[in-house]
């Protein structure tokens, strides 16, 4: 769909995605409305004096958890995307029960809001994470995916289409390593759980890129997933702060060695379709949707990890995508 001139509202859109696709939709989008949907005030404020010369910005307090709020939100809006989420893994499991209600029943909200209200387009940003989970983030982020995919069926009476986009930690991000190792480095060490974890690398402009793409071409029901390189953490460090020193300090709970985009047994109803993978549904209403994807299907058994990637970045790769370079 044409999406400048569209009414667009973004959950949790006061994070480091919120932040880059709204500065993106203001120099590109010039004639679509954004509304800002967040439960943090003071995050609002501050993200309101930072485009404060922006007339097609708009912010709304409220909770995923709260659908009558959701629903008052999404009245006019054409697109949602949906990026809120509990996402730290020590706090998801801490507060399980918390990180259910908002990543879990928020995404049930979602749907239900979406087609209540007849939104044309829902694109839910997923996680690495619910890639056979080893963690409480990971799992509730499984949930949102099989909840927004298959609230493609309680859509059919509807124009809504709903898809998801699955990708690994962004660069920079709150929370991620590089701002950890910048702090760090300014102590003078640097600490590291294991020196043979691998991630996968994708910045926030990139994320942007993939959302775009999939709110071009999703037609209900797939999960979108970029092609990236891949990195090694000690390639990072090194990197970043050449020759501080390094203490292992032991993988933590529910972390994973390397990153699992697709698995063997996604990957029999998985496209390689140009720059992106698409993971399409299995279930019998897909058989109704026009297959506007050209594209291969994945040899049999194949698994898109962190650490099987064919395209790596090295460390002089690393120091320039840094700017230090």
């Amino acid at each position: 769909m044409d999406i400048n001139g569209a009414t667009i509202l973004l959950t949790g859109g006061t994070g480091s995605f919120g932040h880059a696709f709204v500065r993106r939709a203001l120099r590109d989008l010039p004639n679509s409305v954004i509304r800002v949907f967040s439960r943090d005030e003071l995050k609002q404020s501050e993200m309101q004096d930072r485009f404060r010369d922006e007339a097609n910005l708009r912010f709304f307090v409220g909770d995923v958890r709260n659908r009558s709020r959701l629903t008052r939100a999404m009245q006019g809006a054409d697109i949602v995307i949906h990026a809120a989420a509990m996402k730290q893994v020590l706090a998801c499991e801490y507060n399980p029960f918390e990180a259910v209600q908002t990543n879990v029943l928020g995404s049930q909200h979602i749907v239900d809001a979406a087609i209540d209200t007849g939104v044309q387009q829902v694109v839910a940003l997923s996680t690495d994470k619910a890639v056979n989970p080893v963690n409480l983030y990971g799992a509730t982020k499984l949930c949102e995916e099989k909840i927004i995919v298959q609230g493609n069926a309680y859509a059919a009476h509807s124009s809504t289409t709903l898809s998801c986009v699955r990708y690994g930690n962004v660069v920079g991000s709150r929370g991620s390593v590089v701002p950890l190792f910048e702090r760090q480095r300014e102590e003078g060490r640097l600490t590291l759980t294991d020196e043979r974890m691998t991630r996968f690398w994708i910045t926030l402009d990139h994320a942007v890129d993939l959302v775009e793409f999939a709110l071009q071409n999703a037609v209900g029901g797939e999960v979108f997933i970029p092609k990236i390189p891949s990195m090694r953490v000690v390639d990072l460090a090194e990197a970043m702060a050449p020759g501080l020193p390094i203490d292992v300090i032991g993988i933590r709970p529910g972390e994973k060695l390397h990153e699992v985009l697709i698995t063997g047994d996604e990957s029999r109803h998985t496209i390689d379709a140009g720059d992106v993978y698409v993971v399409l549904p299995e279930h019998p209403w897909w058989d109704d949707h026009p297959k506007w994807i050209e594209g291969e299907p994945l040899e049999d058994g194949f698994s898109y990890t962190s650490d099987s990637n064919t395209w790596w970045l090295t460390t002089d790769e690393l120091r320039s995508a840094l700017g230090d370079g």
